[in-house]
């Protein structure tokens, strides 16, 4: 796990890093010291923690005037053991809620499991009018989300299972996305 980077080539458009809405606004990276772990496999210096044990992230792009935002995951979703839904609530989300964001497009094709528990939090992205979709999806996820009914909560699977998103720039990502979801207003 130690060799996969987050995407990189949509630093020229933005940095989270650079971001005061983000939560690793200021943060400096070493390429060389490999600190995070999942489980007992060592990942790449450039993935960020939100505080889960098993789910990094990488705020890969924000649009505060499209609402959106692109967040790249690595790991295991784990709402059973670390309620990762909830971390990833209070801790990521809200501050770019807070920002005016509205939709989180998570690429999660390096998410190997996903394991819900209570419905809550997706439930409080619904109230709030937060879509949340998953990008790329590992067909073991795809049949735990189905499992747990989560399309009340989130965009996954069909047309967004094939979605070539490196190939695009990342302001075009949602417009993409709805194209694909045949969504009428995003």
């Amino acid at each position: 796990m130690h060799t996969i980077e987050p995407f990189y080539l949509w630093r020229d458009y933005y940095t989270a890093e650079d971001d005061p809405n983000s939560l690793t606004y200021g943060k400096e990276y070493d390429e060389f010291y490999f600190h995070d772990r999942i489980y007992n496999f060592v990942i790449h210096p450039q993935w960020d923690s939100f505080g889960s044990e098993t789910l990094y992230f990488k705020l890969l792009f924000a649009d505060y005037e499209q609402q959106f935002c692109v967040i790249e995951l690595i790991g295991e979703w784990n709402d059973c053991i670390g309620n990762d839904i909830m971390v990833l609530k209070t801790e990521l989300a809200e501050l770019l809620m807070d920002a005016g964001i509205e939709h989180f497009i998570f690429i999660v094709e390096n998410v190997l499991n996903f394991h819900a528990m209570d419905m809550d939090y997706y439930q409080e992205f619904v109230e709030e009018d937060i879509q949340l979709y998953f990008v790329n999806t590992q067909p073991q996820v795809i049949d735990e989300l189905d499992l747990y009914q989560m399309s009340k909560y989130i965009f996954y699977d069909g047309a967004l299972n094939d979605l070539e998103w490196r190939k695009h720039k990342p302001d075009r990502i949602l417009e993409l996305i709805s194209k694909k979801l045949n969504l009428l207003e995003v």
